[in-house]
């Protein structure tokens, strides 16, 4: 029996030398090179911790993080790994961006109220926070109707100070959005508050808020939506990275999903290249620690 199975053994080690051999004839390829080729596919492939933190990274950030922002995130992680290997880990694991690009107009100026001047003056870039702020709105499709956002934004750190969201786009809306940012921040007065010139930001009941607390009212000029670039540019990333890739049953569903966006990982978490690859919250925590120089 034994002899047997030597036997057969050894027929089946020459019917695989004689395939190995004519592969390397026809490839041109050494057989020890086929040889060895053959077993590091056999083997199991070792797990990379580069591949795992960047799959967790693209995870986290709802499938939306290019190269450059994981690349960022895994230095942050102790990661040396640059924008090349992050593109040739992505590609590895069948790891794409889901973005779509739509655009959404919603200032209405045509109206009789009185219109701030542009005080901003596309001055992005503030000293410190509770400096200047802005506001902006952009509605939401749900399958029982349109749901309205107000946002107010530190342009310092850009972060989210205030939120609003309704089935409607009246001047309670923006309203709220700012109580919210006032409350949470508690500003002195004569934080520039930049809004663009739609009715609900040029109404009475918005005008007194300000006023009240001694924001300094300004507006973007007419037609020009770079005057307020930084609120546009958050309502992209937003519907780029959550809102497109949902949809949402009811009004309700998106309140939640939106809120969680912003309290758990545009404010915490998203890495802003304006920010030197730093989220809101720790671009302020970093900012107000002492120099130690």
């Amino acid at each position: 029996m034994q002899a047997l199975l030597t036997d057969s053994a050894n027929k089946a080690k020459a019917k695989d030398s004689v395939g190995i051999g004519q592969l390397s004839r026809a490839f041109g390829l050494s057989r020890s090179g086929l040889y060895s080729a053959r077993t590091r596919q056999a083997q199991t492939r070792a797990v990379c911790p580069q591949a795992l933190q960047l799959q967790t990274a693209f995870a986290a950030s709802g499938r939306t993080y290019g190269t450059r922002r994981l690349s960022a995130a895994l230095k942050q992680a102790g990661l040396q790994v640059g924008r090349h290997r992050a593109r040739t880990l992505m590609r590895r694991h069948g790891l794409r961006a889901c973005w779509r690009r739509k655009f959404v107009h919603t200032t209405d100026s045509k109206h009789s109220l009185p219109v701030a001047d542009n005080v901003l003056k596309r001055e992005f870039a503030p000293a410190r926070a509770n400096q200047a702020w802005a506001g902006d709105i952009t509605y939401i499709r749900t399958a029982t109707g349109w749901l309205y956002l107000a946002v107010v934004v530190d342009l310092f750190s850009r972060k989210i100070v205030g939120w609003s969201m309704a089935s409607h786009m009246q001047a309670s809306l923006v309203c709220e959005a700012l109580q919210m940012a006032i409350g949470c921040r508690n500003p002195k007065p004569g934080v520039l508050m930049h809004t663009d010139r739609g009715s609900q930001y040029a109404s009475e009941v918005h005008t007194r808020l300000l006023a009240k607390h001694g924001l300094v009212p300004s507006m973007s000029r007419k037609g020009n939506c770079w005057d307020n670039a930084v609120t546009e540019r958050f309502f992209l990333n937003l519907k780029m990275e959550r809102v497109w890739q949902r949809h949402y049953a009811n009004q309700g569903e998106a309140v939640r999903d939106i809120a969680d966006y912003i309290v758990n990982f545009y404010n915490p978490h998203r890495l802003h290249s304006t920010l030197g690859y730093l989220s809101p919250n720790a671009f302020e925590q970093r900012r107000s620690q002492p120099s130690t120089a």
